[in-house]
C-alpha cells in the first residue's frame, strides 16, 4: 500500500432485509408495535449514523438489501434516502446484490444517488477508490440461486491499495442458510486480499483474520434463531494494513433463547423464581433493546406432567413477572422440554421389556434414521400450518424422536408402575407449603 496514506474508516455490512417482517410478534398484544414494524429501517438510519459518526469514507454492503420480490416502492425509496444522508455527509457506497436482491423489482428499476456504485452481475469486477487507497473486487447475483464458485473468478489483488473482496457466499455451508455461491477460505487466501467483506449468513461469524474473512451478520434479527447482538463492522486502515475490526450495534430489537433447568424443582413458584433472574440477566445484555426471549425448560423435574398439560397458565404467571421487569421485555415463546422422574419399576416383566424395546431404538442410529424416514412421509400429510415456518413440526429431527422417545419412557415408568398423580388439591397444598 501507499506509504502516504493516512488513517482511513470503512463500514461493512450484509443482509439488511428492509421491511422484512419480525416473525410470530405482530399478532401478541404485549409487543410494541411500532418498534417492531419498523425495526429494519431504523437499524438502517442506525447504521447510517454510525458511518456519519464514525466519519468513514465507505460503507460495504455485501448483499441482500431487500427481502424477495416486493412491490412496495417506498422500501427503494426509503434506502435511496438513507443513501442520500451518506452522500451529504462524502461517504461512498460499493454495493453487490445478493439472491434475496436478485428476486427484487426493486433492484431492477431503483435509481440511487451517485455516491452508490453497484458491482456488475456479468463477471467479477475491481473498483479502484485511489483517494480512499481501496481496491474492491465483487461481483453481484444475477439470479437468485447461484450455485457457482463466483471467488474462484475474482481478480488477483491490485498492488499499492487495501484490496478487499466483496462477495455474498455461504462460503462452505451454513446451517440454515441456502448453498449460494459455495468456496472454499483457500479460495478466498488464494486471492491475496487483505479484508473479505462476506454476506449471506446472518450470523456474526470471523472465519480468519490473516486474512481477514468476516460475516458481520445481519443488521437486525428477524426471528427467535437469529440471537444477540446485530450489526455492521468498522474496519481501520492505514498504509501499514488493517488496524482495527470491530462489530458495532444498529439494532433495535433483540432476541435471545434462554434454557432453564428445572431439574429437581418439585413447585411452581420455586420454578417461577428462577425465571426472573435468568430475564434479567438476558434484559441487562440488550442495553435498553426491546428483547424477545424464547424460555425454554429443561431438565427432570416432579413438575414435568403438569408443565406439559399447564404450558399456557405457567406461560401467563411468567409473563407477570415479566410486566413487573421492563416494558422492553416479552416472551416470544415458551418451550416445556422438561423430562419425568421416572419411578422405580420391575426388572423383568411387559413393562420391562416394553421399556427394553425403546431404550434399543433409541441407540441405534439405523433404525432412528429409518424412524425418521417414516416420520417424514407423516409430515408430509400435515396442514402447512402445522409443517412450514421456523416453528414447524420437524417429525424427521434425530433429537426431537430421541427427546420423545425419552418422554414416552418416563410416562410409562410412572403411570405403569402404578406411582400416584398428584390430584390438583395435592398441587395447591404444596404450592401454599413452598410459598
Amino acid at each position: 500500500m501507499s506509504g502516504s496514506l493516512r488513517g482511513m474508516k470503512l463500514v461493512h455490512a450484509a443482509d439488511l432485509h428492509l421491511d422484512s417482517p419480525l416473525r410470530g410478534l405482530l399478532s401478541r398484544p404485549e409487543v410494541p408495535l411500532s418498534q417492531v414494524r419498523t425495526a429494519t429501517r431504523v437499524a438502517l438510519a442506525n447504521l447510517v449514523d454510525l458511518c456519519i459518526a464514525e466519519r468513514a469514507e465507505l460503507l460495504l454492503i455485501a448483499g441482500d438489501v431487500y427481502d424477495g420480490d416486493w412491490r412496495d416502492y417506498s422500501t427503494g425509496m426509503y434506502f435511496a434516502h438513507q443513501m442520500g444522508r451518506l452522500r451529504e455527509a462524502g461517504v461512498q457506497v460499493v454495493m453487490i446484490r445478493g439472491n434475496h436482491d436478485a428476486a427484487s423489482q426493486i433492484t431492477k428499476s431503483l435509481r440511487l444517488p451517485d455516491n452508490v456504485y453497484e458491482l456488475p452481475a456479468k463477471s467479477a469486477e475491481t473498483l479502484c477508490l485511489d483517494e480512499l487507497g481501496v481496491a474492491i473486487h465483487g461481483q453481484s447475483f444475477a439470479t437468485r440461486a447461484v450455485t457457482q464458485n463466483l471467488a474462484q473468478s475474482y481478480p488477483q489483488r491490485v498492488p499499492n491499495l487495501l484490496n478487499v473482496g466483496l462477495l455474498h457466499t455461504s462460503v462452505t455451508g451454513r446451517s440454515g442458510h441456502e448453498s449460494y455461491a459455495p468456496c472454499s477460505l483457500d479460495d478466498l487466501h488464494s486471492k491475496g486480499y487483505d479484508y473479505w467483506a462476506l454476506g449471506h449468513v446472518h450470523a456474526h461469524e470471523v472465519l480468519s483474520r490473516e486474512p481477514w474473512v468476516v460475516f458481520p451478520g445481519n443488521l437486525q434479527g428477524r426471528h427467535a434463531r437469529e440471537t444477540g447482538e446485530k450489526g455492521a463492522m468498522l474496519v481501520e486502515y492505514d498504509a501499514a494494513g488493517i488496524q482495527s475490526v470491530e462489530l458495532r450495534s444498529v439494532d433495535v430489537v433483540r432476541y435471545a433463547q434462554c434454557s432453564l433447568d428445572l431439574s429437581q424443582v418439585s413447585h411452581w413458584d420455586s420454578a417461577l423464581d428462577r425465571v426472573r433472574p435468568l430475564l434479567e440477566r438476558e434484559l441487562a445484555r440488550a442495553e435498553g433493546r426491546v428483547l424477545g426471549v424464547r424460555l425454554r425448560l429443561t431438565g427432570q423435574t416432579p413438575l414435568h406432567t403438569r408443565l406439559r398439560a399447564e404450558e399456557d397458565a405457567f406461560l401467563r404467571d411468567v409473563w407477570i413477572q415479566v410486566q413487573d421487569i421492563a416494558s422492553e421485555l416479552w416472551i416470544e415463546k415458551l418451550q416445556v422440554e422438561t423430562r419425568a422422574q421416572a419411578a422405580a419399576i420391575p426388572e423383568d416383566g411387559a413393562i420391562a421389556e416394553l421399556l427394553h424395546a425403546i431404550a434399543t431404538q433409541r441407540a441405534d442410529d439405523a433404525l432412528l434414521a429409518e424412524l425418521a424416514e417414516e416420520l417424514s412421509d407423516l409430515r408430509s400429510k400435515l396442514p402447512p400450518e402445522l409443517r412450514e415456518g421456523e416453528d414447524g413440526l420437524r417429525l424427521e429431527d434425530p433429537e426431537l424422536i430421541t427427546r420423545e422417545l425419552d418422554a414416552v419412557v418416563a410416562m410409562l415408568t410412572t403411570r405403569l408402575s402404578g406411582a400416584p398423580q398428584p390430584s390438583v388439591a395435592e398441587r395447591s397444598a404444596d404450592e401454599v407449603v413452598d410459598s
